[in-house]
């Protein structure tokens, strides 16, 4: 099929949000440091990320063998990760695209099922076991992750992404995945329908919270805890994003250098935490002195430098290092596995 560029342009949104998050979160673990941009992208930008692997599986139609062998390296790649930058989500991915790959065949409204049923599993969780449990809130650092019940706890229940409920978001990519993305009749459901579950979500949860405030901390539309109100909103803002960029991209020329790099959102993703992260804790500006206004200048000087990296790169090759290494490293797996 013809190349969907709004989708990259939405890939190159959710990563400059993570961008942005992450390097707040990394010099002020406090959210008493968060900016209002920060905020803005809160949650929201990993889970657009999410969504978009998701449409990216449907589209590709990516072989469930190739998608396991593909889950398992950026499983492996999450907990070397980890070592580094402790709210890593891409070995979270790795067990995302294990479920993914054992739904494909599935038809899109069992998507929706899916992703309903995990959702409300979480939320029931969130009230039945303690949510607390391996944190430490004060440094958002999690004490027993490298312990088999600890990691088991923060993989699928409470840790930065955990499988429940984000899941969820890759159900809710898998079955977008499946629409006619390239008709304007589709995009301008999605601008609309995703407005609406957004402003809906935005009004109820607020008007809960204000009823009885102790119940803020399972309305709100925060990613921690992650709760339905946060998922539902989290998709619509998503849909939102999307339609719009699917509707105002029509040409490969518009946005070109920022959309060569949200086809590189591994190698970025990496990048930012061995490169940006790094440099900044050479420098000093990770110790909690800087303000957060200096780490959004910080973050958006990243995400320009990226953007150049991308265009000069593309002069190279039409895939990212380690777009290209994955892609080897699949088929090479691929044909051991027929042998």
């Amino acid at each position: 099929m013809t190349r969907l560029h709004g989708l990259d342009i939405a890939r190159f949104l959710a990563f400059s949000g993570m961008v942005i998050v992450n390097f707040n979160v990394a010099a002020h673990p406090q959210p008493d440091w968060s900016s209002p941009v920060t905020e803005i992208f809160q949650g929201r930008a990993a889970a657009l990320f999410v969504i978009l692997a998701g449409v990216g599986i449907s589209i590709s139609k990516i072989a469930p063998r190739d998608l396991i062998l593909r889950g398992a390296i950026l499983f492996a790649v999450g907990l070397l990760n980890m070592l580094i930058f402790p709210a890593d989500i891409l070995h979270y991915y790795g067990v995302y695209f294990l479920f993914a790959a054992l739904v494909m065949g599935f038809s899109g409204r069992v998507f929706l099922w899916l992703a309903v049923g995990v959702t409300i599993a979480a939320y029931i969780a969130l009230f039945t076991l303690n949510y607390e449990a391996g944190w430490d809130w004060d440094t958002l650092t999690y004490t027993d992750f490298w312990t088999p019940v600890g990691f088991v706890r923060n993989l699928f229940y409470n840790g930065w992404h955990p499988v429940f409920p984000w899941l969820a978001f890759v159900l809710f990519g898998l079955w977008l995945g499946r629409r006619n993305l390239a008709r304007p009749r589709m995009q301008m459901r999605l601008i609309v329908w995703g407005f609406a579950t957004w402003a809906a979500v935005t009004v109820f949860s607020l008007a809960l919270g204000y009823a009885d405030p102790e119940l803020i901390e399972v309305v709100a539309l925060s990613p921690i805890p992650p709760n339905p109100f946060y998922v539902a909103g989290s998709m619509g803002t998503a849909a939102l994003v999307l339609g719009l960029c699917l509707r105002l991209i029509r040409s490969e020329t518009a946005l070109r250098p920022a959309a060569l790099a949200g086809r590189q959102a591994l190698t970025l993703y990496i990048a930012h935490i061995l490169l940006g992260l790094v440099i900044l804790d050479v420098m000093g500006w990770l110790s909690g002195t800087r303000s957060a206004l200096d780490m959004l200048l910080a973050a958006i000087a990243f995400i320009a430098l990226s953007v150049i990296y991308a265009w000069l790169w593309d002069h190279l090759s039409s895939h990212g290092p380690l777009e290209q290494l994955m892609r080897f490293l699949t088929r090479k797996g691929s044909r051991l596995e027929n042998r």
